[in-house]
């Protein structure tokens, strides 16, 4: 059995979201200078950006979907555990691990190219939207969102487990008193 439960890690998850939202709302600039932003941000050479200097439209729009994400998936764990243990999260921790870990892979790989060795070329400073996503701030969410949904799933697999092997039990020895 995991240290920290399932529905502790998402718990946890939710309200990381709804408190970035928060910082997001209210001040951007808290999070861009967060230290570990700042140290995996220099260690990969990701470039620092300045969009999140001062309160902007996009930020507030970052926000209410993070405070929508992580309200939605609060509520999911207060149904029943069947529904949210083996059905819910069983299919969306999987999609969420592949979606940050390709959106990890893909700020890594396509940031500009600055002191440290890359093993591919960066194409940046073509005028599109992914440019907004080559940053240290966008490349940290992403690593984090990766590595706790990761956490995340292992946990709901030894969990779901152990709640399938519990009702097996339960409705053989429901199946044995009826005999």
């Amino acid at each position: 059995m995991a240290l920290i439960s399932a529905s502790t890690i998402l718990t946890s998850l939710c309200l990381f979201h709804i408190t970035l939202a928060y910082f997001f709302y209210t001040n951007p600039h808290t999070i861009a200078d967060q230290a570990l932003v700042y140290v995996l941000g220099e260690a990969t050479g990701m470039p620092q950006t300045q969009h999140f200097s001062t309160p902007s439209p996009t930020a507030s729009f970052l926000a209410v979907i993070l405070f929508f994400v992580g309200l939605s998936d609060l509520i999911t764990l207060s149904m029943p555990q069947e529904i949210w243990l083996v059905h819910y999260w069983g299919s969306q921790a999987p999609a969420r691990i592949i979606l940050f870990g390709a959106l990890t892979l893909f700020t890594y790989l396509t940031a500009p190219p600055s002191t440290s060795v890359r093993l591919y070329p960066a194409a940046y400073g073509t005028a599109s939207g992914s440019e907004g996503l080559r940053n240290r701030v966008f490349f940290v969410f992403s690593l984090l969102e990766f590595i706790s949904w990761f956490w995340a799933w292992v946990t709901l697999r030894e969990e779901t487990a152990a709640f399938t092997a519990r009702k097996r039990r339960r409705s053989g020895s429901i199946v044995r008193e009826r005999s």
